[in-house]
């Protein structure tokens, strides 16, 4: 076997290990591609990508390649004492400007099919109000009444198995195989909520809220971060979601309602109110 055998053998290998080996439910160092889908969406996304995108750039660039260099071998210099004197050609003007406008009808199909599935939200089992502030994501449940914040746990903080910019001291938690909808917005500046696993990134815009869903299908613990400059700290606002099984999520919510009880606001006004009077009185 000949060192060129050797080297092709290896590069395949090394490939197919890093392929598999680095998709994850978080980014890992030297990673490859996508990280592995734990939806419906992503995983036709990631589809779209390595059976579409790929191939068809990977055509384009190498008949771009061989254009190149038969031109540069062809209509050398030394091969071309007299320069030629041809200013166009008809058929060769119409194929390079209908050939890529058939390349983009055929990208085009798939890609709108995608876009309008996951624009269209459907029924929700959980819903999750989502709140970007400088520099960390504030959380609601409306449905339970549950309210939290959720920060970036420091490195000298962490413990074994959380990641370093990743991990936070609260975070989401869904049951599995459910449609969760995500109503994102921000507080004081531009921010974007973004899970890879889930295929999911929406702008978070003071004043205005964005809608997005996704549905797990497998349990476990995936990372997001903000995907919007926003600041000094943007790097340090990550996103965790908990995916758990229906009796974890109900075990959850159960503790969650006592520990992260939404203040009743009516109770509030009220206690102003009596407050102002009483400061009146006085």
């Amino acid at each position: 076997m000949n060192k060129l055998n050797k080297f092709i053998i290896f590069t395949i290998s090394a490939l197919v290990t890093f392929s598999t080996s680095l998709l994850a439910d978080k980014p890992r160092d030297w990673q490859l591609g996508f990280q592995e889908p734990a939806s419906q969406s992503m995983g036709e996304i990631v589809w779209f990508h390595n059976y579409m995108l790929v191939p068809i750039i990977t055509a384009i660039s190498a008949f771009v390649l061989f254009l190149l260099l038969y031109i540069i071998v062809r209509f050398r210099a030394s091969n071309n004492k007299v320069a030629s004197t041809n200013s166009h050609n008809t058929f060769l003007e119409v194929m390079w400007t209908l050939i890529p406008c058939l390349i983009l009808i055929v990208i085009t199909v798939p890609s709108f099919k995608l876009l309008y599935k996951q624009d269209n939200i459907p029924q929700a089992d959980v819903t999750i109000k989502a709140i970007g502030y400088q520099w960390y994501w504030g959380y609601e449940y409306p449905d339970e009444k549950i309210v939290f914040d959720s920060y970036m746990i420091e490195e000298k903080n962490l413990k074994p198995n959380q990641p370093r910019l990743l991990a936070v001291d609260n975070e989401i938690v869904v049951p599995v195989n459910k449609v969760v909808k995500v109503m994102i917005t921000a507080n004081d500046v531009l921010h974007a909520w973004a899970l890879p696993a889930f295929g999911v990134k929406r702008d978070a815009i003071p004043g205005r809220i964005n809608e997005t869903w996704f549905k797990a299908d497998r349990t476990g613990t995936f990372y997001g971060q903000c995907s919007e400059l926003c600041g000094i700290k943007h790097a340090f606002m990550p996103i965790t979601v908990n995916v758990v099984t229906e009796e974890e999520y109900a075990t959850w919510l159960e503790g969650a309602k006592q520990k992260f009880a939404k203040e009743d606001e009516n109770t509030n006004i009220k206690l102003a109110n009596k407050e102002i009077k009483t400061k009146r009185i006085n």
